[in-house]
């Protein structure tokens, strides 16, 4: 059952926060067409940027996003450039979608950049960087065994796990492989497990990529 849930949300209210934060009934479809729009603007301009994970709170008009990132500066900008652009462009298609939905336009966004402290242990972003290799063309299992190792290097780490599927070294046939070092116990609700998932684009079709990281109890 486990391996098929994804780790966190089956840890929501024990180790896990939600990532979307507000309570309307009424506007609930609508916000969420919306957070997924902005989540969607976000990723695609810093794709391949660090985003360890993005997170949205909504008081009254206000809607608070939260961007976790292992290299901040990328998003943050030269003099904050980055920040300023990024918010004219959702506020842009923010005003598109509500005009479309016919919803209230009075709405103010503020953006917040944090920095993701050890982002080397960042499921999401190990994900990313073995994303960014394959699509250099570097073998997959030196790929993975390497990042496994450089995972399994930080004391605080007790297991990981990555697995890659598809079309491996340009294979006629998709497959699945995957590497592991110490224990991922996914079934106990009180182990710290982050996890990640990406896809890498490479001519032969698409690669996906999971990581479980496995931080103690």
């Amino acid at each position: 059952m486990t391996h098929k849930t994804n780790p966190i949300s089956h840890r929501l209210g024990i180790f896990e926060n939600w990532r979307s934060r507000y309570f309307k009934p009424k506007e609930f479809g609508f916000l969420l067409e919306e957070d997924l729009k902005m989540r969607e603007v976000i990723d695609h301009k810093f794709k391949r940027s660090g985003i360890e994970k993005i997170e949205i709170e909504r008081s009254g008009n206000q809607v608070k996003i939260f961007i976790f990132s292992g290299r901040p500066g990328l998003i943050i900008g030269r003099g904050g450039t980055g920040i300023s652009d990024l918010r004219q462009l959702l506020e842009k298609e923010v005003k598109k979608l509500r005009a479309k939905k016919k919803k209230s336009q009075d709405f103010l966004i503020q953006l917040n950049v944090e920095e993701v402290k050890k982002p080397d242990i960042s499921a999401q972003l190990v994900a990313e960087n073995v994303a960014l290799n394959l699509e250099k063309r570097m073998p997959f299992r030196r790929t993975i065994k390497m990042a496994v190792l450089k995972v399994m290097s930080y004391k605080e780490v007790s297991g990981v796990k990555i697995q890659v599927s598809g079309r491996l070294d340009g294979a006629d046939i998709a497959r699945r492989e995957w590497v592991s070092d110490g224990k991922i116990p996914l079934i106990t609700l009180r182990s710290k497990i982050d996890y990640g998932t990406i896809r890498a684009s490479i001519p032969q079709g698409d690669i996906g990529i999971k990581v479980w990281v496995y931080k103690g109890e």
